[in-house]
């Protein structure tokens, strides 16, 4: 069922889900969250299938905000709130509404969505492009104990990375992050094995890829070793190597679906590493609503390498490593971000 509400208010669109609700015969409330997507028209169709995909997982209440604050004086000076009211098979599992903030509205669009959250549960907001610079002092993410934003949605991703540390605060998360787990996931799964000792390693996709960075700065942290950063073409991440005294571990994903791990004194076997929806990643991130602890050591751990990056991976200018140990190089590739040695962590 869908209702059209046109110059309203927060409490008419209260009274609107409970008489959609009525009207389709489910007057329960099963909803485990609210989800608020900010974003525009250009992106509100992509945002809110991907939300309505993950709401099978997560029953919720998705609000979409989209902010119209007008291009003439005139329309900047009204403030008008227009809604559509979406309850039923056409909202997922749980129920839509989509609100169009009008002028100096736009402004103040937490106290619209204040009044529509969910009570006694939690709140997630997530930016699908153009988040802002610090998500956790942003109005509406004071709102929310999560708050996930996507720096591939930037036009410049490195510089968007060192922003979000900057920036970050307990409940920050970014897609380019969540898009690493099945990579983080099999590459401890091959070093749980035995192996060598690892001098180095490698990490190779496109230029314009933060999770490549993100994948970097996390081997880089974690192994304490000089981590080089190549760029392919992609498509996403294409490889890492490890590189150990008994020979290299790869894992190697030319295709974007299907990948080839090579362990040392093993055989090469596949294994499936798909590229994810949008809706996937969501609802992998409204699985927990406590602060990630791994990403924020991550980002943080390459604030001092990402900053001087370039976007298509030129070479960047890390201080040098304390006390690092003598690794012969990865490999002669341009390079977007290195490791510290484990003296400095």
């Amino acid at each position: 069922m869908r209702i059209d509400l046109t110059d309203t208010t927060s409490s008419r669109i209260n009274a609107g889900l409970i008489e959609a609700r009525r009207a389709i015969g489910t007057p329960a409330v099963g909803m485990v969250l609210t989800l608020v997507i900010v974003t525009d028209e250009g992106s509100a169709y992509d945002a809110l299938k991907a939300a309505h995909e993950a709401s099978r997982e997560h029953p919720s209440r998705i609000l979409v905000v989209i902010k119209r604050p007008g291009r003439s004086p005139r329309d900047r000076a009204l403030a008008r709130l227009d809604a559509e009211v979406v309850v039923g098979d056409e909202a997922g599992t749980g129920e839509t509404v989509v609100l169009r903030m009008h002028g100096e509205l736009a402004n103040h669009a937490e106290s619209v969505v204040l009044p529509l959250l969910l009570p006694d549960a939690p709140a997630v907001a997530w930016w699908p492009d153009n988040a802002p610079e610090n998500p956790s002092e942003d109005p509406l993410g004071r709102l929310a104990q999560r708050r996930i934003t996507d720096a591939s949605a930037s036009e410049d991703p490195v510089a968007t990375l060192a922003q979000r540390a900057r920036a970050y605060g307990p409940g920050d998360t970014d897609l380019a992050w969540t898009r690493l787990t099945p990579w983080r996931s099999m590459l401890a799964a091959a070093l749980d094995q035995r192996h060598g000792t690892i001098t180095s390693a490698a990490v190779e996709g496109e230029g314009y890829n933060p999770s490549s960075e993100l994948l970097a700065l996390w081997l880089a942290d974690r192994l304490g070793v000089q981590v080089e950063r190549r760029v392919s073409n992609g498509p996403g991440i294409t490889a890492v190597r490890l590189y150990t005294t008994e020979g290299d571990i790869c894992l190697d994903r030319p295709d974007g679906a299907l990948a080839e791990l090579a362990v040392p004194g093993q055989p090469d076997r596949h294994v499936a590493l798909k590229r994810r929806e949008t809706s996937e990643l969501i609802a992998e991130e409204l699985r927990r609503l406590d602060p990630d602890d791994i990403y924020r050591a991550t980002v943080q751990f390459g604030l001092r390498h990402l900053v001087n990056a370039g976007a298509n991976g030129e070479k960047a200018e890390p201080e040098p490593p304390k006390a690092a140990p003598q690794a012969k190089p990865a490999g002669r590739g341009r390079s977007a971000s290195s490791g510290k040695a484990a003296a400095e962590k």
